[in-house]
């Protein structure tokens, strides 16, 4: 992990959220927004460009759309580039555009030191084993359909492994939390955090700060086979293994 990761869990209330990503931000102070694009991703790329100007330090957005169905080219658009906020939308869309990348552009951020935000599908997917969706598992229900993003069954694929833990998103207003449990109680990630709206969880030399809003939750398999969930508040942090 040789930039910082800054993880937020999804709403739009609180500018202040992204201050600690962009204090990292050198250079030109250029953030490339990598926004999936659906249809309406100039409109999208506005609201993150919004609260952007609205956070501080002053910082130029750049939009880096990538079309419904295709790939980010990481070595051509991260050219000029200070800092990368990869942002939300449909998460099996954001891991599919990045798939072919999953090495390259950890290994480009580190190499020129750029750090790395991740809004809400853009957190999912800065996972080793990223949680893409789903509500279901074994056809049993762990959180609303609505959250699915599009899928049924619960979904861990490959993610970028810019953090050693998977993450879910929305975790109080989506009831989110219960499908992490799943997935680290069926131990397809060693350990994973759920992450409130309006909350940031900062991962940087071995260690996570939360500042935000709302909390981190924390959750770690037990010996016996189940699971233990810790909460943290901003100010709060916990070690990396």
């Amino acid at each position: 992990m040789g930039s910082p990761v800054f993880l937020i869990g999804g709403g739009w209330d609180r500018a202040e959220v992204y201050e600690p990503f962009l204090r990292q931000v050198r250079g030109a102070r250029r953030v490339g927004c990598l926004i999936v694009d659906e249809g309406d991703g100039a409109a999208q790329f506005e609201r993150y460009a919004g609260v952007l100007s609205k956070a501080g330090p002053a910082c130029v957005p750049v939009p880096l759309l990538v079309p419904l169905g295709g790939r980010f080219e990481p070595e051509a658009a991260l050219d000029g580039i200070d800092g990368l906020l990869v942002c939300g939308g449909l998460t099996p869309a954001y891991q599919e555009a990045l798939a072919e990348c999953l090495k390259r552009l950890p290994e480009l951020l580190a190499g020129r030191g750029l750090p790395y935000a991740g809004f809400s599908a853009g957190a999912a997917v800065a996972a080793r084993r990223a949680v893409v969706g789903g509500w279901l598992v074994d056809g049993v229900p762990v959180c609303p359909e609505e959250t699915g993003e599009d899928l049924a069954e619960v979904e861990v694929r490959a993610g970028l492994g810019l953090v050693p833990f998977a993450v879910d998103v929305h975790a109080a207003q989506w009831g989110t939390l219960a499908r992490l449990v799943a997935v680290v109680g069926r131990r397809q990630a060693p350990y994973g955090v759920a992450v409130d709206e309006d909350t940031l969880l900062g991962v940087r030399d071995g260690e996570a700060r939360v500042s935000g809003a709302g909390r981190v939750h924390v959750v770690r398999p037990a010996p016996d086979g189940g699971v233990t969930v810790r909460a943290y508040g901003a100010g709060e942090g916990f070690a990396l293994r």
